[in-house]
């Protein structure tokens, strides 16, 4: 017999509140499934079973809010376990029951109950349009755009039942405590590269010409694939302090910094990126953004990070000095390409420059270091064909 835990899901977690079971007493998993949905500050994750077995029985209710470490449920080992036959059918992972609020039979997905919380909404009351009348992002902001109105059988009712300042609030909180957190644990230091990613840029511009619209390739997927490569050789950077040490990790999880739509910051990990190709990590990007936008990732996304890529540039910074997210010892901040004056072999030119700054940990590396992670990462740039 064993247990699964509550899991910490980043270094300002203390709690969760268990919105669905997504398993029921008996049900075989394996390892990486999808086992319940939690609401977070930073919006409902999908929690996976980190062992294969059978599960034996659930200790806590829907509706629960339970600190990190409380034992959700008990499994057996499925050798020794009686056979159950599965339900006819199985619950589906992307639609429960709404959370806020006194509890509702409403079924909703999980990014359409963030948004109806976040936009005071009873999404009880949204006309659903999913699956099954399954509510939906789309039916929540469709009723947001009208004011919160909806129709009832007792007429107009008004939905909207606090202000949309307060949207957010819960994350901005997370993420107070995390950075405060970092900035007292953490001695910082910065070591910024400007880049001449000209060649980075044509062999973009060659490779999209022979593909389709959908499949071309943005500048996000090589700056992914080098940021991992240069962090094999220089593993130091690449993990987590945890009890005054560094535990440095096999494999490169990089938290892959996006910006929510209610107006905060979450770094999911994009996993084993250095085992990815170019191609392969577009498509893993557009896979996590719209999820990490929409309240669907998973809880390995959130606690795997081993560093952290922070790109602005879309915002139109120049340089990006991060602040590590603890238990990470490293981040690299990237600003935006501007064309700038840049001289090459006694001669002076405009160049597409990039600025590369890196924040890491005094703890377990240096500047020297840090400087050649950068000087890697800019050959790694120069040479986007062997990315």
């Amino acid at each position: 017999m064993s247990d699964f835990a509550m899991p910490s899901l980043g270094a300002d977690m203390a709690a969760g509140t268990l919105i669905e079971w997504l398993v029921k007493p008996g049900q075989a998993v394996q390892r990486g499934d999808a086992v319940a949905i939690v609401e977070t500050d930073k919006g409902n994750i999908d929690i996976e079973i980190w062992q294969s077995g059978v599960i034996d029985e659930l200790r806590v209710p829907t509706g629960t809010t339970v600190p990190v470490g409380t034992v959700l449920a008990t499994m057996r080992d499925q050798s020794t376990a009686p056979a159950v036959p599965p339900a006819a059918t199985p619950p589906a992972p992307a639609i429960a029951e709404a959370p806020s609020g006194p509890r509702s039979s409403a079924r909703a997905s999980p990014g359409a109950r963030q948004l109806a919380r976040q936009l005071g909404i009873d999404v009880s009351r949204v006309h659903g349009t999913g699956p099954h009348g399954a509510v939906t992002r789309s039916d929540v902001e469709k009723l947001a755009a009208t004011g919160g109105m909806a129709e009832t059988t007792t007429g107009k009712e008004l939905l909207v039942q606090r202000p949309m300042v307060e949207s957010g609030t819960g994350m901005r909180r997370a993420i107070a405590a995390s950075m405060s957190r970092s900035k007292r644990e953490i001695p910082h230091y910065y070591v910024s590269e400007s880049i001449d990613v000209s060649r980075l840029l044509a062999w973009l511009q060659r490779e999209n010409e022979t593909r389709g619209v959908a499949e071309r390739l943005l500048v996000a997927a090589p700056l992914v694939r080098a940021t991992a490569l240069a962090l094999r050789k220089f593993p130091e950077l690449n993990g987590h302090f945890v009890d005054g040490e560094l535990r440095p990790s096999e494999s490169v999880h990089l938290g892959f910094a996006v910006a929510t739509k209610a107006g905060g910051l979450i770094a999911p990990a994009l996993h084993d990126v250095e085992r990815k190709s170019v191609p392969e990590l577009m498509a893993a990007i557009g896979d996590l953004i719209p999820r990490a936008r929409s309240g669907g990732l998973r809880s390995s996304e959130l606690a795997d990070g081993t560093f952290t890529l922070n790109s602005l540039g879309e915002r139109g910074v120049d340089v990006v000095q991060g602040i590590i997210y603890p238990p990470q010892v490293g981040l690299l901040g990237l600003g935006r390409i501007a064309e700038r004056p840049w001289a090459l072999d006694g001669l002076l030119g405009v160049r597409p420059i990039l600025t590369a700054t890196l924040a890491a940990d005094h703890r377990v590396s240096d500047g020297h270091r840090g400087a050649l992670f950068l000087r890697a990462f800019e050959e790694l740039l120069n040479q986007p064909e062997q990315l």
